[in-house]
């Protein structure tokens, strides 16, 4: 697989929907993770991220405005010992859940589907990355109607041993824009991930569209030592 720029395919596509990126720094001393979510209707857009404990949650910006949470409030992110689950829903709860009862991040997402959000039904996708003893492995996840049949759900796992300095992975829960939404097709595309964490952000950030991004988080976790620093931007301020 060809490696692309994150930058140009963020770029070319108005509406990826929700995006996960795992990676590792140019330098190879960080693994990287960045999580983003864009909206198109007002309960879509009301959103923040803000900081919970090591991980991160979903709030609304104008409680007044917030018509329906089942689906938009939840936790994108949190922390098991030495990993770091990072997903587009409430299956960041059940991975963390099945895995403390031991449980491998596959089989917690072998009892979930797709959203229920007829008709685009988007498609859930999930990453974990474990960073141990200087050691660093990751996997994505996407789970999918059967071409927006609800009766049959596609679960792909696709597990890294770890990447090349300057590389990363990026999945998303739409090809592009449209009516219903086009859930993604094909496994996570190889992408650069370049510079230092305010770099990084700001490179994402600015490359996402500007009617429709709505929130960033990115963590860069020190391979040799497991320390992390994160950013966080919102639109809504």
């Amino acid at each position: 697989m060809k490696k692309r720029s994150l930058s140009t395919l963020l770029k070319e596509n108005t509406y990826p929907g929700r995006g996960i990126v795992i990676g590792r720094s140019e330098d190879g001393r960080y693994a990287v993770t960045a999580y983003f979510i864009m909206g198109r209707s007002v309960n879509s857009r009301n959103r923040i991220f803000v900081e919970e404990g090591e991980g991160l949650r979903t709030e609304a910006f104008d409680v007044s405005k917030l018509s329906d949470p089942s689906l938009i409030i939840y936790a994108p992110v949190r922390v098991l010992g030495d990993s770091t689950i990072v997903t587009n829903g409430d299956q960041t709860d059940t991975v963390y859940e099945l895995m403390s009862q031991g449980r491998t991040f596959e089989e917690a997402l072998r009892t979930r589907e797709f959203e229920p959000d007829e008709p685009n039904y988007t498609p859930r996708i999930s990453g974990i990355l474990n960073v141990s003893g200087g050691k660093y492995d990751f996997a994505m996840s996407i789970l999918k109607s059967d071409g927006g049949d609800p009766s049959r759900c596609i679960r792909n796992t696709f597990a890294y041993d770890g990447c090349k300095e300057g590389e990363g992975r990026f999945i998303h829960t739409y090809v592009g824009d449209g009516s219903p939404l086009p859930s993604y097709e094909g496994e996570p595309a190889r992408v650069d991930i370049t510079g230092d964490i305010d770099g990084f952000t700001e490179s994402v950030w600015n490359s996402l569209n500007e009617d429709n991004k709505v929130s960033l988080f990115v963590r860069y976790i020190d391979i040799a030592t497991g320390k992390y620093d994160t950013r966080i931007v919102n639109k809504n301020k």
